[in-house]
């Protein structure tokens, strides 16, 4: 599916199955004329071979809100003029944190009348 794709917008969580889920193999199927956007996880996708590609013209371009080794920023990558970077600010809007502030109000009243609370971490999930 890679090989036909405009554009590929990540969206998932990192986990061990999603290290670098996008690694060189698979960006490498990816046409010259893509581009990749990722507001998921940075570890999601091989940076160092996203950065070459996009350096040899092997990829259009490139649209990141996230990094692989946050706060750093792949010193390649600030010097690419078809790169889009942004602070990790995808979820920066009024209505996304008043959301995540009463998803929180939820999670300890469920969890202080005894019950699991529905956004639990599961460390077999990590």
């Amino acid at each position: 599916m890679l090989a036909r794709m405009d554009f590929v917008s990540v969206n998932c969580p990192h986990t061990p199955a999603t290290y670098h889920l996008l690694s060189a193999r698979r960006l490498k199927m990816m046409k010259p004329s893509a581009y990749i956007v990722n507001t998921a996880r940075g570890e999601v996708i091989d940076e160092n071979a996203l950065a070459r590609m996009l350096e040899a013209g092997e990829l259009a371009g490139a649209g990141l809100d996230v990094f692989e080794h946050e706060p750093a920023v792949n010193p390649k990558l600030l010097k690419l003029r078809n790169v889009v970077l942004l602070p990790h600010m995808g979820s920066a809007t009024l209505e996304s944190r008043v959301d995540m502030g009463e998803k929180v109000i939820v999670n300890i009243k469920t969890w202080a009348d005894g019950h699991r609370p529905p956004d639990r971490v599961i460390p077999a999930m990590l």
